[in-house]
Parts: C-alpha cells; sequence; structure tokens
C-alpha cells in the first residue's frame, strides 16, 4: 500500500474516531435537541416531585425541555394539581395545561406536603386550580396533547405511580382521536421515562418492591404497563443519596418550590432546608433530558420482571421488549447534588411577580 493509501486510510480512520464513536460523557441526546415532555406526578407524596418539576422548567430555560403538560395522576389527596399549576406559574409558565385523576381509588392518602393549605392560598400563588375537579379529566388531556405533536416525539415522564399512563394507554376511541389509547402511544410517544423498579438489578437477584411500582393500589396497573408498554421504556434508579433542598433557602420566600420542600420537610420528618431530600424524581428528569450525561450509566438491556405479590427484578438479555436499566454511577452524590441544587435555586427567566413573605 503507498504512503498516499495509508494516510486515507488514517483519516478515515480518525473521521469515525471523532464522529461515530461517542466519547465518556456524552449524553444520550447528542444533538441537543428540545425534549418535548408530558410530566406525570403524584405531587405531595414527597418533595422531590417539587424539585423534578423545577428543574424541567430550568431546562424549558435553557431551550432543552419543552413542557407540554402536566399530569397530577393520585385521587385520594386531591389537591397536587394546584400545586403543580402553582410551580408552572412561578416559573413563569401558567398556561401550562395541568390534567388530574377525578376518582379516589389511588394515590398516598396522606396530604404530607400539606397540599391542601398551599393550593387554597391562591392569593400568594395565583393558581386557579385547587382541586383536582378544577382541572381537565387526565386522559382527555394527555390524548389532547399528544394529537398535536409530531409522531413519536413525547417523552412521558412518571415520576410518582403508574394509574395517569395505565389509563391513557387503555382508553378507547373518542371525539379527540379515532385511535384508542395503545395505538395512539404506539404512533406519538417516542419512550417512556420512569421512575420505579428501584434496587431491582441487584447481584442476589432478588424481588424488591418500590413505592411508585406498588404501593398505594398501583402495582396492578405498573404491571399492565411493564408488560405491554409499546415503546422504549427507560427505568431510573438513582438519587437515593443525592440530597437537594438546602439552595432553596436563597431563594424568595414566595417561591412555591421552597415553600412545599420546607412544608413537607417539616411535617413529614421534622426537618428543615438545611436537611434535604433524596432526589430521585430529578435524576429522572436529569435523564430524560441530558440522557446519562456525567453522572448516570446504562445497565445495559433486558426486561423487568414483575409479580405483584413478591415485587419485580431485573434481567439482562431479550425477551422482545424495548427497556433499558439507568443506574446512578458511584462516588458522584455530592458532585450530583451540587449540580441539582444549583439549577431547582436558579431564578426564572420570566418568574411570576409576587408572592408572600413566610
Amino acid at each position: 500500500m503507498s504512503k498516499k493509501q495509508n494516510l486515507k486510510v488514517l483519516l478515515y480512520i480518525l473521521f469515525c474516531l471523532l464522529f461515530f464513536i461517542p466519547v465518556a460523557g456524552q449524553t444520550d441526546n447528542p444533538k441537543n435537541e428540545s425534549e418535548k415532555i408530558i410530566f406525570d406526578t403524584d405531587m405531595g407524596s414527597d418533595c422531590d416531585d417539587v424539585g423534578a418539576l423545577a428543574l424541567l422548567h430550568h431546562y424549558a430555560d435553557l431551550g432543552k425541555a419543552e413542557i407540554l403538560g402536566c399530569i397530577y395522576s393520585s385521587g385520594k389527596v386531591p389537591f397536587g394539581a394546584g400545586i403543580v399549576e402553582a410551580i408552572n406559574i412561578w416559573c413563569g409558565r401558567p398556561d401550562i395545561p395541568v390534567g388530574a385523576y377525578h376518582g379516589s381509588e389511588v394515590g398516598d392518602p396522606d396530604d404530607k406536603m400539606l397540599a391542601e393549605k398551599l393550593a387554597k392560598d391562591t392569593a400568594a400563588f395565583k393558581n386557579n386550580i385547587i382541586h383536582s375537579s378544577d382541572a381537565p379529566e387526565q386522559t382527555r388531556l394527555t390524548r389532547k396533547l399528544l394529537m398535536r405533536e409530531a409522531d413519536r416525539s413525547v417523552t412521558y415522564i412518571t415520576v410518582g405511580h403508574t394509574k395517569g399512563l395505565f389509563d391513557l394507554l387503555t382508553s378507547q376511541p373518542d371525539d379527540i382521536s379515532p385511535l384508542n389509547g395503545f395505538e395512539l402511544v404506539r404512533k406519538k410517544i417516542k419512550r417512556w421515562v420512569a421512575l420505579g423498579a428501584l434496587n431491582a438489578n441487584n447481584t442476589e437477584r432478588h424481588f424488591v418492591k418500590d413505592w411508585n411500582f406498588f404501593f398505594n393500589e398501583t402495582a396492578p396497573f405498573s404491571k399492565y404497563l411493564v408488560e405491554n408498554f409499546p415503546r422504549p421504556v427507560f427505568f431510573v434508579d438513582g438519587g437515593s443519596e443525592v440530597y437537594t433542598g438546602k439552595s432553596l433557602k436563597e431563594t424568595p420566600p414566595g417561591n412555591i418550590v421552597r415553600t412545599a420542600y420546607r412544608d413537607w420537610l417539616w411535617t413529614v420528618e421534622q426537618k428543615t432546608l438545611d436537611d434535604q431530600r433524596p432526589s430521585w424524581d430529578l435524576v429522572t428528569v436529569y435523564f430524560a433530558v441530558e440522557g446519562t450525561g456525567e453522572f448516570l450509566q446504562r445497565s445495559g438491556r433486558g426486561w423487568l420482571e414483575f409479580d405483584e405479590k413478591r415485587g419485580c427484578r431485573w434481567n439482562a438479555g431479550e425477551n422482545g421488549l424495548e427497556q433499558t436499566f439507568i443506574q446512578q454511577k458511584t462516588g458522584n452524590n455530592e458532585q450530583f447534588a451540587d449540580y441539582l441544587n444549583e439549577r431547582i435555586a436558579q431564578e426564572p427567566q420570566n418568574q411570576h411577580e409576587g408572592g408572600i413573605n413566610e
């Protein structure tokens, strides 16, 4: 082979290395496109839901995410939708549609965040939704949102339980769309990103039960989704030792994010913002927007084995389902917490003016 030919081969190899082989820390969104997101939450069971929505708004400020709508899919405490709307208003996006579950069969029965008190303080937070019945019914809203979007363009995030997504998947044709839920999801949703199956990828191969997938009467819905969801699924397991919340002390007292964190921490654990809270939901939003980035890693393709009584466990290999388990890298708890704390405390670009002193 001539020197000229050798040079051509070398240049070709360098081209492949630069453009086709991923480098360490590269995200799963290499084009840095804005993610179209529906955010499904059980706002109030924990305060990390609040941090997750604040983080999502931060990404929207950066042009990395577009929040199509929010779903409050709990029923036993019917005031979480009001908190969702109040956060959207505070973050400068009052027109984001908020849907809610109108039943009362599922969800945490305890108002841990004092959501009723906060939702009724409309003078402070300017929300119009107080009770779930004030918001559009969740399935109709989600079907409308999906019908507006391009095919396979929407990321559906669940940081709470699975009732909302189950209702969507099993919905019937209506005046919004001639497609049933399964067909609509397969046509419009790009992927489901779920905080769920925590600790299911364990070396002992134990079955485990986590809050979102198994408790508060949600296990049957989780099982159906895990076994039947027609688009790629990413189960996110991270944030247990990543503590956030203290950065909110430096934000204005009228910040609903700060208030909700404070009230949850004190009501449930008699703690303050300095004590903070694990960041499961924030980590899920981070993955949905940034990909694995600096802090997470893929644990390979496989499938989630789901038993309503015993729990779930992750299995490596193929079984026809497009499922991936995402885990946090080791040794980065403090760095990850600093990253998240900085972002949830940043002033929104179009922040709502007002609020009250606490």
